[in-house]
């Protein structure tokens, strides 16, 4: 049943999202956290991880899902619930494309599609960014003068100007592997 369940989910996640794994994330966090699978720290937390490993985030994350639920045949299950949509939708969407894609109608969906994305990634990342800084999602002065908040601050106000002056995004997540490991050692 948890195989059917897990294919089922992230099917339906990979089937009405747009824009990739990241515009996937506000569903993906939806459906993970009220199944129960996940908690919303360790959401996070595979996050990180998956920015710093190889592959699709929207895969990492089903695999990683999967195999935490229903060990191998829940990550086959899972992974392969978020990649039939997408390898469907594709086949389709490449076969008739080139007929209109000079139609008035398929720019709008085009322009419309974007910015809805654009909204989703941004309301994935305010709600990643309340869980890393205000872990009891207490938005006060005194949890914000915190140590941890105040390191964590330090490091994602560093690899933000880091990342505007083009440095290598390996190196970046090097720098902040590193930072965090001793903001950890410090303050934790």
């Amino acid at each position: 049943m948890i195989y059917l369940e897990l294919f089922y989910t992230f099917f339906t996640i990979g089937l009405f999202t747009f824009g990739g794994g990241y515009a996937m994330l506000p569903m993906i966090q939806q459906k993970v956290v009220e199944h129960n699978w996940l908690t919303m720290e360790e959401l996070v937390d595979f996050v990180a991880i998956s920015e710093s490993t190889p592959g699709p985030f929207a895969i990492n994350i089903a695999t990683y899902v999967g195999t935490e639920t229903g060990g191998v045949p829940g990550a086959l299950c899972a992974t392969l619930g978020v990649v039939l949509p997408s390898f469907i939708v594709i086949l389709i969407v490449a076969k008739f494309y080139l007929k209109f894609k000079n139609s008035k109608a398929v720019s709008g969906v085009m322009y419309g599609l974007r910015s809805a994305v654009v909204g989703l990634m941004a309301a994935a990342l305010f709600g990643m960014l309340a869980t890393v800084f205000f872990h009891n999602v207490d938005v006060s002065w005194a949890n914000m003068l915190r140590p941890e908040f105040l390191c964590s601050a330090v490091i994602f106000a560093v690899m933000t100007v880091l990342a505007l002056k083009k440095l290598s995004p390996i190196i970046i997540i090097g720098i902040s592997a590193a930072a965090g490991i001793l903001c950890g050692y410090i303050f934790l």
